[in-house]
């Protein structure tokens, strides 16, 4: 049976980047492995997530940061559902399944919208629930955490952040996660300045090496 590795962060942290350089590494190294990103906008599920709530003439008027959040992880953990027989088959193929944003990502960005701490936890419970037990998706064997904060990610992201506030939210949130679910967290900051790319690959190498994946 493979394993399976999520990198997770907010928008501009290089989670994409950071998981498909992982795959060539470890492919380069004789260990099988293969790189998804959720949503899967190039299917039914994806598409529908895609046009109800990111478009600009999304269904839903009033926009996604303002519906209810356990409405928005419906439609993300039915892109998941949906989409999971691809990644069971790459599992009992004895492959690493590379993950960016995963059942995580629901956790911190639906989670960052509840201030009052008990609300926010009930919400990581309840994706839980939902994601792990009644869709019986697979659990990460390792969740990576770039910790990149919104002020230094906006500079890598293509996208324009209107919200830092939002995006500083959802950060809070993942380190709060981490801690709950003892993820492994990378500082893509060091003294100020941005860890490079390789920096931060290199990193995310030697702590899969140190966990056996070698």
């Amino acid at each position: 049976m493979g394993k399976i590795i999520v990198i997770e962060g907010i928008e501009g942290s290089g989670k994409e980047t950071q998981s498909k350089l992982l795959v060539d590494s470890l492919n380069e190294m004789g260990i099988k492995s293969v790189e998804f990103s959720f949503p899967m906008y190039d299917t039914p599920t994806g598409r529908i997530f895609k046009d109800c709530l990111l478009n600009n003439d999304n269904y839903f008027n009033e926009g996604i940061d303002t519906l209810d959040p356990e409405l928005v992880c419906l439609y993300t953990a039915a892109d998941r559902k949906y989409n999971i027989k691809k990644i069971n088959e790459y599992l009992d193929l004895d492959y690493i399944v590379v993950i960016n944003r995963y059942t995580s990502s629901n956790m911190a960005n639906q989670g960052s919208k509840y201030k009052d701490s008990e609300e926010r936890f009930y919400m990581y419970q309840w994706i839980d629930k939902l994601e792990y037990w009644l869709l019986k998706l697979p659990k990460p064997d390792y969740t990576i955490l770039l910790n990149m904060p919104y002020k230094y990610s906006n500079q890598l992201s293509f996208d324009i952040l209107k919200d830092n506030t939002k995006q500083e939210k959802v950060l809070e949130a993942y380190l709060e996660l981490a801690g709950l679910y003892n993820w492994d967290i990378i500082d893509c900051i060091d003294d100020n300045k941005e860890k490079s790319i390789e920096e931060i690959h290199k990193e995310i190498m030697e702590l899969l090496k140190n966990k056996g994946i070698k």
